[in-house]
């Protein structure tokens, strides 16, 4: 039998091209012409343009009131069936200890740890270890940069144009609450301070923004979505699809893509799970996707939750969603982790808050991440 490299080259493209990214990661250690072929800029160029589903998430614990960070960043890899092995390596072949602060399409943007007498930010690329290092000079621990990066569109001759944005937190002298945007573009490799600004009485809620189709969004304290435009540098809020009013207790909410749409995802004691899909950006058109009572849930998956006098009651804290993608909901519930398919209604357990290594009280930075090659110069 002849080997894997007397097989024709087009050959060996043709079977790679039909292998999940996750798994070519892997691929590239079988022999030294398949990592030529999956490194080479043709085969990059095509993986990049194929939609790849959620590999795992990435998550690091936070302090709330104190200056300094939590080094350590885990990576949970969407598994089912097997337990899930955490990594905690992930970002070692960065110069510094980062907190994590965005993800899009494979590459994630982080910012040095706090005490750092020089701190500075960094978009890399985890898979192929390539990173490049930005300026910052308007430091603060709250800031909240999200990327934006479009793999079919933003990449050209071998490297990846990515964009920055910046969220400022303003306020007129009548104490009217404002955001205001700054804009980092990898071709200029300047920042610039948007015209554009949008009215607001709230604060952004988790900080991290959510890429889709050309717009990044942020959930807000009261629950609206801030949207921008990133191209046309236009903002606007969209309502909730649930009002916030009318609960007992405050329900936990997370907002996160699937199949290039923006969902809604609300865990509360009245409703339940609810997950809503935004059908009009512009009409602010929702749909329901999911919904589940707690009772159902628990019908479901006995022993997460518990029945205390007839009226279910949620374990410790309560549950968390802290991020959804394709279809993939990471959710908390009192000190565990789980993973749960909304399709088929599938809770996976992942690991105990424990198992992390350090553990506060506050909700812990998420990030849904996609395993992709894009390259950064």
């Amino acid at each position: 039998m002849g080997s894997f490299e007397s097989l024709d080259s087009d050959i060996i493209f043709n079977v790679l091209s039909r292998i999940p990214t996750k798994n070519l990661v892997e691929s590239k250690l079988v022999s030294k012409g398949w990592q030529k072929t999956i490194t080479d800029h043709s085969f990059v160029a095509m993986q990049l343009k194929r939609r790849e589903s959620v590999s795992g998430f990435l998550l690091q614990q936070r302090y709330e009131w104190c200056s300094q960070d939590i080094e350590t960043i885990n990576y949970i890899p969407v598994k089912w069936g097997a337990a899930a092995q955490l990594q905690k390596k992930v970002f070692d072949f960065l110069p510094q200890d980062v907190v994590l602060l965005t993800a899009s399409n494979g590459l994630v943007c982080c910012r040095s740890c706090f005490p750092c007498n020089q701190p500075c930010l960094f978009v890399c690329n985890p898979v192929n270890k390539q990173w490049v290092k930005l300026d910052w000079s308007e430091t603060s621990k709250e800031d909240s940069i999200s990327i934006a990066f479009d793999p079919c569109q933003d990449f050209s001759a071998n490297s990846s144009n990515f964009k920055l944005v910046r969220v400022y937190e303003m306020e007129t002298e009548d104490e009217e609450l404002y955001f205001a945007f700054g804009i980092y573009s990898s071709k200029t490799m300047m920042w610039k301070l948007s015209e554009e600004i949008c009215r607001c009485n709230s604060q952004l809620h988790k900080k991290k923004g959510i890429y889709i189709g050309g717009f990044l969004h942020w959930l807000t304290q009261q629950y609206e979505i801030l949207s921008f435009n990133v191209e046309n540098e236009l903002a606007w809020l969209i309502p909730a699809p649930v009002p916030a009013m009318g609960f007992d207790n405050a329900p936990q909410v997370c907002i996160g893509e699937s199949n290039g749409k923006l969902h809604y995802v609300m865990i509360s004691e009245e409703l339940g799970l609810q997950v809503w899909i935004l059908e009009d950006y512009f009409e602010f058109k929702w749909s329901v996707k999911l919904s589940k009572s707690l009772e159902e849930m628990e019908q479901e998956q006995a022993g997460v939750l518990i029945n205390l006098q007839g009226k279910m009651k949620l374990l410790g804290p309560g549950v968390d969603p802290l991020a959804f993608k394709d279809g993939v909901l990471l959710l908390r519930v009192s000190n565990r982790f789980y993973l749960y398919d909304i399709e088929i209604s599938r809770l996976e357990p992942v690991c105990e808050v424990s198992e992390f290594g350090t553990y506060t009280a506050f909700t812990p930075i998420v990030l849904p991440y996609t395993i992709s090659f894009a390259p950064l110069p």
